[in-house]
C-alpha cells in the first residue's frame, strides 16, 4: 500500500554545528562507544543525502512522499535571534530547492526562528506562499520558551490563518532534572523526548492555546508522546483540580479534536490500536523517523496491523493527503 511518511528527516551544512552527533547518541537512548560512533556517522551521512539511500529506502517502504524537516534541535538552539531568523530561512530555501529536484516525492515542513515569534509567523507564510511547504515542525521548546506563552499568540494567529499544521517534536528539555542523573539511558528517545513532548504539548491545552486557536492542529509523533493512553486520567486529574470549572471542555476533548499523531519510532500493534480506538481512525497517520528509525520495519508494521484495509488506507495516506491538503 502507499504512503506518506511525515517525520523524516535533514540537515544542512550550516545547522550541523546545532544537530548532528547530539541526535544521533540520544537517539539511542544514551549509547556511547565504538557502536555509537558507528552509528552517528551513519546518520550524519544519510541526513545530508537525498538522491539515494533516501529514495532507496523510501521504494523499499512504499513510501511515496515524505515531508522533509530539519533534525532536531536546528536553530531553535541559536541564542541569537538574528542568526536564527537567518539559518532558518536559508535552511528552508534549501529544502525548497531539494523538493524541486523531486517535487512527487518530497514535500517540506518550515523551519522557524521562534527565538522571534513574529519572524517565525512570516517565515511560516513565506514557506507555505511562496515555497509550498505544508506547515512547520517545531523540535521543543525554544531556550527555554515554551508554545503556550503570550508571546507566542501572533505566531498561533497565523498558523490558523494559512491552515496549517504544526508538528510538535522532541528535544532535550531546557534543564535536566535530577531524576536523570547517572542514567544516561533514560535519556533522548528512549524516554527523556517523550516526557518533554507530552508536557510541552499538555502545556497547550490546559493552557487555552486550542480555545483562543480553536481551527488550529498539532501533530505528536512516536504515537502520540503517550498522551492517548492518558485521556481519562487527565479528565480525572483536571476536574478533582479544578471543580469549579465544570463547564470547560476536558482535556481528552480537546486532544481528539486538535491533536492528530503519526505511528513514528513506535512499532507496536497494541499501540497503534490503542491509539486508534483513543483517537479515531482520522486522527492517526503512519511515518518513518528516517534516518533514525527503518523504513522497512515501519512499514512492514503497518503492513501487518490487525486492522481493516479502509483503516490502514486513512493511516498510510489517507489522513495525510487530507491534513495537508495534498
Amino acid at each position: 500500500m502507499k504512503k506518506i511518511a511525515l517525520e523524516e528527516h535533514f540537515i544542512t551544512a550550516e545547522l550541523s554545528q546545532y544537530s548532528i552527533g547530539q541526535h544521533s547518541v540520544q537517539s539511542m537512548g544514551g549509547a556511547g562507544g565504538h557502536s555509537a560512533a558507528k552509528v552517528s556517522q551513519r546518520f550524519a551521512e544519510q541526513l545530508v543525502e537525498f538522491d539515494g539511500m533516501r529514495l532507496e529506502a523510501m521504494d523499499k517502504a512504499g513510501i511515496e512522499l515524505s515531508v522533509l524537516s530539519v533534525t532536531t534541535p536546528g536553530v531553535q538552539a541559536e541564542k541569537d535571534a538574528r542568526t536564527a531568523i537567518r539559518l532558518a530561512r536559508a535552511a528552508n530555501d534549501f529544502l525548497a530547492r531539494e523538493i524541486e529536484r523531486h517535487p512527487t516525492r518530497y514535500a517540506g515542513f518550515a523551519h522557524l526562528p521562534l527565538q522571534d515569534p513574529k519572524a517565525a509567523a512570516d517565515e511560516l507564510r513565506r514557506c507555505v506562499a511562496e515555497l509550498g511547504f505544508k506547515g512547520a515542525m517545531i523540535n521543543g521548546h525554544s531556550n527555554g520558551h515554551y508554545l503556550d506563552e503570550e508571546s507566542y499568540f501572533p505566531f498561533w494567529e497565523r498558523v490558523q490563518e494559512l491552515n496549517v499544521p504544526i508538528y510538535l517534536h522532541p528535544r532535550d528539555p531546557s534543564d535536566m532534572p535530577q531524576m536523570y542523573r547517572d542514567h544516561p539511558e533514560l535519556l533522548g528517545a528512549t524516554w527523556s523526548w517523550t516526557v518533554e513532548t507530552g508536557t510541552h504539548a499538555l502545556r497547550l491545552v490546559f493552557g487555552g492555546i486550542f480555545d483562543r486557536f480553536p481551527n488550529v492542529t498539532v501533530i505528536l509523533g512516536h504515537m502520540g508522546e503517550t498522551l492517548p493512553f492518558l485521556l481519562w486520567r487527565l479528565d480525572s486529574r483536571s476536574r478533582m483540580q479544578s471543580p469549579d470549572k465544570s463547564a470547560a471542555k476536558p482535556p481528552s476533548e480537546v486532544i481528539r479534536k486538535n491533536i492528530v499523531i503519526t505511528t513514528t519510532g513506535v512499532c507496536s500493534h497494541p499501540s497503534l490500536l490503542c491509539a486508534l480506538s483513543a483517537l479515531g481512525e482520522d486522527s492517526v497517520m503512519f511515518s518513518v523517523d528516517y534516518p533514525y528509525e527503518d523504513s522497512s520495519i515501519a512499514a512492514d508494521f503497518i503492513e501487518t496491523a490487525p486492522i481493516s484495509e479502509s483503516v490502514r488506507a486513512k493511516v498510510c495516506r489517507g489522513n495525510a493527503q487530507r491534513l495537508l491538503h495534498l
